[in-house]
């Protein structure tokens, strides 16, 4: 059972500190929803920018095109992005562009240049498949390669596929979330231009019963948002044995198909789950050997440089 008094003692605690100004916590098993807590300035039903949690669900929409055979894990970038790959030795595929693998020059978030012309630029950080760099900008190469699929803008496919497990309020317009992420003078964004870009590595907000719906239909397996068949895909490993490229230390966790695998996470016993992190200190968490899922929604700017740790709360619900 999750230790419920833990979980929320750790938000509170954070609270408390001035750390999160709010936070809406809700936890589910396959059957029914366990808890939705709401502190400081948040209530349960309020819309947060999730950032890098938009990767996965996003991802879900590229694997279900994999499993159906419209495309694969060595389809190029460029039969997407024809003028893609200038100063590249090896092609770059759907493969990489899911794992962190590509090697394209990262720009910084709120970059106004533009996605498309952001990755245009020529050169690469490291040869495709020889390094693991964490990138945003690889999900717009993704987001190409599903218009390949199927012609719709994917903005359309990714609401399609939410709306199979009743999650029809996660939305690309963060500008018109409740909470934008609170910053300091170092951890800082451009927040109204990042957010017209509609960025489908970064660019998603929901609220809680989005997240859960999401959560839930995950957990069951049940086929509601993707096949069991596609979701056993994207949790293979792709990383093993690829090392990050100028990391200070090892990384705690491996890359599936747009999802973390925390194989062997420091302070956490369970070894199940999958799941993604935002920058503003979201969670979206799969247990299944535990039948738990859990989601936090939160808006403070790099989140884990300022103290809160997520492994902490994960601890408390699985362990």
């Amino acid at each position: 059972m999750p230790d419920l008094d833990a979980a929320r003692s750790w938000v509170r605690r954070d609270i408390d500190s001035g750390l999160m100004p709010g936070a809406v916590l809700g936890v589910v098993d396959r059957e029914r929803t366990v808890t939705v807590d709401a502190w400081g300035d948040a209530d349960p039903g309020d819309r947060y920018p999730l950032f890098s949690i938009t990767k996965p669900l996003v991802g879900m929409v590229a694997a279900s095109h994999v499993t159906a055979g419209r495309l694969s894990l060595d389809t190029p970038l460029t039969e997407a992005v024809p003028g893609f790959g200038q100063g590249r030795e090896r092609a770059v595929t759907l493969r990489h562009l899911v794992s962190h693998t590509s090697g394209v020059i990262e720009p910084e978030l709120d970059d106004d240049s533009g996605l498309d012309a952001a990755l245009l630029t020529p050169g690469r950080a490291f040869e495709a498949g020889a390094a693991r760099q964490y990138s945003t900008l690889a999900f717009q190469g993704v987001a190409r390669l599903i218009e390949l699929a199927d012609p719709r803008p994917w903005e359309t496919q990714l609401a399609e596929l939410l709306a199979g497990a009743g999650a029809t309020g996660v939305s690309l317009d963060a500008a018109d979330t409740t909470h934008p992420p609170t910053m300091t003078e170092d951890i800082r964004i451009a927040w109204e231009p990042f957010a017209a870009e509609r960025n489908p590595g970064a660019g998603a907000s929901a609220t809680m019963a989005d997240m859960l719906a999401i959560a839930q239909s995950l957990l069951r397996d049940d086929g509601r948002l993707i096949s069991p068949e596609t979701l056993a895909m994207m949790r293979e490993p792709l990383t093993v044995g690829v090392p990050d490229h100028e990391a200070e230390q090892p990384r705690s966790h491996e890359d599936g198909f747009t999802w973390k695998l925390r194989l062997r996470e420091p302070g956490l016993q369970a070894t199940d789950g999958y799941g993604h992190g935002g920058w503003a200190g979201t969670q979206l968490w799969m247990h299944p050997d535990h039948d738990l899922a859990y989601v936090l929604l939160t808006n403070v700017l790099g989140s884990s440089d300022r103290g809160i740790d997520d492994v902490e709360l994960a601890a408390a619900l699985v362990d």
